[in-house]
C-alpha cells in the first residue's frame, strides 16, 4: 500500500516513517509537512492511506478531508494522529478509519495500518462485485464479426466494412470499400444474417449497409435513390420503401408515414 504522512511536526513525520518503513506490506510513503502540500501531493499522485494530524497551520486535517471529499474523487483511507482526544468526533465525522492519540505507540499504527488495509480491500472487493456484471456481460460478447469462406479459406471481417451484398445468379457479391467476396448464398438468406448489423434491403436483389447512406432522395416515379458514401447510388423499389426507417433511429422533418 502507498501512504501518505500529513504532520507539520518534524518528530512525529520521523516516528512514522520508522514505523512504515518496517512494514513488508508498504510499498512507498511520503510525507507533507502541512495540508496544503498534501493536497499537492494527493493531486499529483493517489495514495492508499492518509495519516492526517487533525491540527496544522492554515488547514486542519479536518479541512483537509472535507476538500478532498468535494472533489468527487476517491480518497485514501483516513486515519488521524493527534494529540487531541476531543476531535475524536469530527475526525468518525469524516469517515475516518482510525483515531491515534500522541504519544503513540508502534502497536497502536501497525493496528490502525491493518484497519485501513482492510477496509481498502473491502472496497475494492465491493466495486468488483457491483461491477462484476458490467465485465462478464463485456467478456462474453463476442466482437462483432462475420466469417465468410472464399478461394478455400475462412476469412473474419467486421460487418461494417460491407458496404453492400449484391445477387449475382446463385451467388452474391459482398462489396467492401475495397476489395469484394463472391459466395455461393441467396440474397434473402444474408438479408436475415446481416439485418442485426444494420444491412437493409432496398429491393430484391441488394442490400445496403445503412452506415454508408449518405443521402435518401425522393424520384418521381415513387421511389426513392440513395446515395452512399464515396457517390454509388442505388434505387429503392416500391416493395421496400418501408425499410428506409430503419436507416435512422429518429426522423425529424420527415413525412414516411404513407411508406408502409
Amino acid at each position: 500500500m502507498r501512504v501518505l504522512i500529513t504532520d507539520d511536526e518534524p518528530l512525529a513525520q520521523i516516528a512514522l516513517a520508522n514505523i512504515l518503513s518496517t512494514r513488508p506490506d508498504v510499498e512507498r510513503f511520503d510525507t507533507a509537512k502541512d495540508a496544503v502540500e498534501a493536497l499537492e501531493k494527493l493531486s499529483a499522485d493517489s495514495y492508499d492511506v492518509l495519516l492526517l494530524d487533525v491540527n496544522m497551520p492554515e488547514v486542519s486535517g479536518i479541512d483537509l478531508v472535507d476538500r478532498l471529499r468535494s472533489q468527487d474523487r476517491p480518497i485514501p483511507a483516513i486515519v488521524f494522529v493527534t494529540a487531541y482526544h476531543e476531535h475524536a468526533i469530527s475526525a468518525f465525522k469524516s469517515h475516518a478509519v482510525d483515531f491515534v492519540l500522541k504519544p503513540f505507540t508502534h502497536e497502536r499504527i501497525h493496528e490502525a495500518l491493518d484497519v485501513a488495509c482492510r477496509r481498502n480491500a473491502g472496497e475494492r472487493a465491493a466495486r468488483l462485485l457491483e461491477d462484476l456484471p458490467r465485465i462478464q456481460d463485456l467478456m462474453q460478447r463476442a466482437p462483432a464479426r462475420i466469417a465468410i469462406k472464399a478461394h478455400g479459406r475462412i476469412l473474419f471481417i467486421a460487418p461494417g466494412d460491407i458496404v453492400t451484398v449484391t445477387a449475382e445468379g446463385n451467388y452474391v457479391l459482398l462489396q467492401r470499400e475495397s476489395g469484394s467476396f463472391l459466395l455461393r448464398e441467396s440474397i434473402s438468406v444474408m438479408a436475415e444474417k446481416l439485418k442485426p448489423y444494420g444491412f437493409i434491403r432496398i429491393h430484391r436483389s441488394a442490400l445496403i449497409n445503412s452506415a454508408w447512406v449518405e443521402e435518401v432522395r425522393a424520384i418521381p416515379t415513387g421511389e426513392y435513390r440513395l446515395r452512399l458514401k464515396g457517390g454509388q447510388e442505388f434505387t429503392v423499389t416500391r416493395s421496400y420503401k418501408r425499410n428506409l426507417k430503419q436507416i435512422a433511429s429518429s426522423w425529424i422533418g420527415v413525412d414516411l408515414a404513407g411508406e408502409e
